[in-house]
């Protein structure tokens, strides 16, 4: 049986969507600085993740995990870089048993060619032989898959030696910065496709206003819709670093093979991003470089968008950070009840269903029935790779609740709009009793990224400039 794409929100059915509830506007900007320990380790910070089918390539799909919240494009002369010192990480479950089937390690190296110089750069930044002239701090990395356990399982380097874009100096120093970035996207054996630097922070928020004690607009005549672009993205000219990987369905799917079949359970995937570091660390005088050693010790994890920042209290929020979707048993509790949905509620006077919910349940940890729903329950992001891309003109920012099941929650690609949907649905609006004015029309007015999306892989926009950005 195959899904059809106009499958309406209620038959999607309040069990399956409400889970949303748990992902409202209030965020620090997706996962940006979500829990007290990470906010020391920003390197290590994941603030997205995107899992979605290629747009130009159905018969792959395209896992993204942006690092480093809220990069000042200008903040030289040590630029932002991933950590040579942690290992960053994407998993992928695909028999449904929440534990990792496959793995995509990225370990990064850093080499300066000249000590006696503060510059980042020493010139103008092209594509040299080896890698790029002018350039004085160049980071490297190798790729490894690996199969089964993340830690003991069987390891396939997939490339190594493949360079890291630089950041995006400025004018002056990087005449063409496309041609940089094209240089460290890497097509590899098996139909593999990589990119590893500097893009635009793609995620979007009327942040300070989330910040400034829950600010909710009222709604005027029209819906919020109707006021689209009246507020700031304040991420706009924040740049992050991406960890894009484009690989085909068949080296995902459980069974091995392209799965066309929507209702195929092969077809589904789970998805999440982790950053480890060693379990000891050394330091020592005289400007010298700390020791390292011991196990890997999981610091940061991240899965769908805004979740340890809503639904995890305070107290839970590093734990959340160091768990793996297996032990997701214990974070039960807080899903069980919307504590936002009673702020809504207490502060603003939007009616919302009552707790405690155990829709949420259904949605948050199995995902949406007839959709992305298999295996065991926990937190992490679900794909269907069998579901095609909706081309770009009649796409919704809005995902599934816009009718386009291709979209977030199933998945996430980088336009949806997850404040949005959030928020609409922490009110109810799957519920007919709650699809209704001020519930169905709720939003900060930011519906779209500061800058375009390519249509290529990566797909993140390009970076801003440290000497033309312009925050909103």
């Amino acid at each position: 049986m195959k899904l059809n794409r106009s499958i309406g929100l209620l038959a999607l059915g309040a069990t399956a969507l409400t889970g949303f509830a748990l992902n409202a506007p209030t965020s620090e900007a997706s996962s940006h600085r979500e829990a007290p320990g990470i906010t020391e380790d920003p390197t290590v910070d994941c603030t997205d993740v995107y899992a979605f089918v290629s747009p130009d390539d159905p018969t792959s799909t395209t896992l993204i995990a942006n690092y480093i919240p809220l990069e000042e494009p200008s903040g030289g002369p040590n630029y932002f870089k991933f950590s040579d010192t942690a290992l960053y990480e994407i998993h992928v479950d695909n028999n449904g048993d929440t534990q990792e089937d496959i793995t995509f390690r990225f370990e990064f190296t850093t080499t300066t060619k000249v000590d006696g110089t503060f510059l980042y750069n020493t010139g103008p930044i092209t594509v040299g032989v080896d890698d790029y002239d002018g350039l004085n701090v160049v980071q490297r990395y190798t790729l490894t898959r690996v199969d089964g356990d993340r830690r003991t399982g069987t390891q396939t380097v997939l490339g190594t030696g493949l360079l890291v874009a630089p950041n995006n100096v400025g004018p002056k120093s990087i005449p063409d910065y496309p041609a940089l970035a094209a240089a460290a996207t890497y097509s590899l054996p098996g139909g593999v496709k990589v990119f590893c630097g500097q893009r635009d922070d793609p995620f979007f928020i009327n942040l300070g206003r989330a910040f400034d004690l829950l600010n909710v607009d009222a709604v005027l005549p029209g819906g919020l819709d109707s006021q689209a672009g009246l507020a700031p993205d304040q991420l706009a000219g924040f740049n992050t670093h991406s960890i894009a990987i484009q690989v085909p369905n068949s080296m995902l799917t459980s069974s091995g093979a392209l799965v066309t079949d929507a209702s195929d359970p092969a077809a589904i995937i789970g998805v999440w991003s982790t950053a480890s570091r060693r379990q000891v660390r050394l330091n020592r005088t005289g400007g010298r470089s700390a020791v390292e050693g011991g196990a890997w010790v999981q610091v940061s994890r991240l899965g769908m968008p805004l979740v340890n920042e809503l639904v995890i209290p305070r107290s839970n929020k590093d734990v959340f950070n160091n768990a793996e979707p297996k032990d997701d048993a214990q974070f039960l509790g807080f899903v069980q009840t919307s504590e936002l949905a009673g702020v809504l509620n207490a502060l603003f006077g939007v009616n919302v269903p009552a707790g405690p919910r155990g829709d949420l349940v259904t949605a948050f940890l199995t995902g949406v029935p007839g959709l992305n729903q298999k295996g065991a329950a926990c937190e992490y992001q679900r794909l269907n790779t069998a579901i095609p891309p909706t081309p770009p003109a009649s796409r919704s920012r809005l995902g599934v609740l816009g009718g386009d099941l291709d979209g977030f929650p199933n998945g996430r690609r980088l336009e949806d709009d997850v404040v949005d949907i959030a928020l609409r649905v922490v009110a109810g609006v799957l519920d007919p009793t709650f699809n209704v004015s001020p519930n169905n029309a709720l939003g900060d007015t930011v519906v779209q990224n500061d800058r375009p999306f390519l249509s290529t892989f990566p797909y993140v926009a390009l970076p801003h400039d440290g000497v033309n950005r312009v925050h909103q």
